[in-house]
């Protein structure tokens, strides 16, 4: 499977009816992933470890923080399945420029799916019994960060997402 596989399969999930948040995404993946090889579903595993791995960052996390009001480990995790469930161009531009986030998140919601990080695993546990032993996540080290709760300073790195969660 190859990583322009791996963006076709959340795309084609992605074309059904229903929330395109997340949690329907995740289903219809899910569905879509049993009808295939244990190997190609680890091979999605590996892709899906890989670019959660390039989300791991503080302005990525910062933007997570402020579209939800806040943001634990957990929450940053569960916050790039849901940028994973809004496809190649969307995570793509959000690692380039996380304020880019401002025009896909809806507003009053928590942009959050742990459902999208389990249906590759929940997917191989059907095909194969288990769940599948790896791929290991490697986070790199993030360094420093800033005071997510400083307005001033969300407002600065965060202007268009701070304007549409915050109103001003």
């Amino acid at each position: 499977m190859t990583l322009d596989d791996f963006w076709k399969l959340i795309d084609d999930a992605r074309d059904g009816d229903g929330d395109a948040e997340g949690g329907d995404v995740a289903h219809r993946l899910s569905a879509a992933l049993v009808q295939r090889p244990a190997e190609e579903i680890y091979a999605f595993l590996e892709h899906q470890a890989t670019l959660m791995t390039r989300s791991y960052s503080w302005p990525l996390w910062g933007a997570a923080y402020l579209a939800n009001g806040g943001c634990s480990d957990d929450g940053f995790d569960y916050f790039r399945g849901w940028l994973l469930a809004q496809g190649r161009d969307v995570f793509e531009a959000a690692l380039q420029d996380p304020d880019s986030l401002d025009a896909v998140i809806p507003d009053g919601e928590e942009v959050e799916s742990e459902d999208m990080i389990a249906a590759a695993p929940s997917a191989y546990k059907t095909v194969t019994g288990a769940y599948p032993k790896g791929p290991k996540m490697r986070l790199p080290a993030l360094g420093s960060s800033w005071d997510f709760d400083d307005a001033k300073e969300m407002q600065t790195r965060y202007p268009r997402l701070w304007a549409r969660r915050c109103g001003g």
